[in-house]
């Protein structure tokens, strides 16, 4: 096998470990999220796969020998020559140094993002437990008790007031 096909496919491998598929697939919230998931875990598995049984097996050697009793010794070791000459280059990654950094600073963002998304998550769910209470409490809640809870609104109708404005 050469290194580098050997390489790619311990890559991919060693990939698939760390990749947590459950606990992502519960993150998302429609069906077409879980159906593009779905399409995209299928498409990974079928590389992984190929990668994996393509690149991790030696090819098959020769049989110089057989070849030689069919066709003649002269013409197999004149292949043959020719077949030991051939030197595979190895593969040398230039991409990757180019862009480790671009994907790190990505991973930065992403985690910052990551975080300001939980916290306005929190902050939605709070206020959503506040319209849940005060939608059961409306019914019998008097105007005081509202305006205890939203100062800015009784100042703004206080000011509204005083000021002779009411809305025409």
């Amino acid at each position: 096998m050469s290194g580098a096909g050997k390489k790619v496919a311990d890559v991919a491998l060693k990939a698939s470990r760390n990749i947590d598929w459950d606990g992502m697939a519960k993150l998302l919230v429609t069906d077409e999220a879980r159906k593009e998931f779905s399409t995209l875990r299928r498409a990974f598995d079928e590389v992984n796969s190929t990668l994996q049984t393509k690149f991790s097996q030696e090819p098959e050697p020769i049989d110089w020998e057989y070849y030689r009793k069919g066709i003649g010794s002269r013409l197999v070791d004149m292949y043959k020559e020719a077949y030991d000459s051939i030197e595979v280059p190895k593969y040398v990654d230039t991409v990757t140094p180019q862009y480790k950094p671009k994907f790190d600073a990505l991973v930065v963002e992403l985690k910052e993002a990551e975080e300001k998304s939980l916290k306005e998550s929190q902050r939605l769910e709070k206020e959503i437990a506040e319209v849940q209470e005060l939608k059961k409490k409306i019914s019998t809640m008097t105007a005081n008790e509202y305006f205890e809870k939203h100062p800015e609104l009784k100042k703004k109708f206080d000011d509204e007031i005083r000021n002779d404005y009411w809305g025409y």
